[in-house]
């Protein structure tokens, strides 16, 4: 973001702004804070967040105390220019509860939450296993079988999705496919590929066709 596009957000009667906190690589909505001008120039010029807290006003670097920081990826606005996107590599836990997201104990109904919410927060347990390699825990068996134990799990998931697809069979594929799904993350995992770079990868091909 330049000096000019600072310029021209409309910032509130109490120099503020809304910053929507987004994860960069699942698109969960992580928290809701208010920034003001220095805490933006703070946050460009440092990389990680900086945001006013309202109550104490002051300004507050996420993560100073706690180490869970946030690594900027990107910063946009809204249409009106008066509310903040900052899109984010969170380390730890967004909230002060210690979950990940303050919207956590939103109440959403499971129905609701979008694939890239699932596939990131089931991304981010499969790096948690690698890390502890709890006993007991399929992934870490995966894990420790190495890459040509995964991938022969891999071949046998898809072809799996290929029968279920071909007896037409809906619970089938649902099944069979959200195992492939899982499989192809711990593949990732182990290559330390992130869904961010994925995305990346398919948005330059959508890119390319336009």
């Amino acid at each position: 973001m330049t000096t000019k596009e600072i310029d021209a957000l409309k910032f509130d009667g109490n120099g503020l702004l809304p910053a929507i906190v987004q994860d960069a690589s699942s698109g969960e909505v992580l928290m809701l804070a208010y920034m003001s001008r220095e805490s933006l120039s703070k946050t460009m010029e440092s990389g990680e967040t900086h945001f006013w807290s309202r109550t104490r006003n002051e300004l507050w670097h996420k993560g100073a105390t706690s180490g869970h920081t946030q690594k900027v990826v990107s910063i946009g606005t809204d249409c009106d220019e008066d509310a903040l996107l900052v899109r984010v590599h969170q380390a730890g836990a967004a909230c002060h509860t210690g979950a990940y997201s303050c919207f956590a104990q939103a109440g959403q109904e499971k129905e609701s939450i979008s694939l890239t919410e699932v596939l990131g927060q089931l991304a981010r347990t499969i790096k948690q296993r690698n890390l502890e390699r709890p006993q007991g825990s399929y992934t870490t068996k995966l894990l420790d079988g190495g890459i040509d134990r995964i991938l022969k799990k891999i071949g046998e998931e898809a072809g799996e999705v290929i029968i279920a697809s071909k007896n037409h069979n809906r619970q089938e594929i649902l099944w069979e496919v959200s195992d492939l799904l899982y499989h192809l993350l711990v593949m990732l995992e182990h290559e330390q590929i992130t869904m961010d770079e994925v995305g990346k990868e398919l948005r330059g091909r959508f890119a390319d066709k336009k």
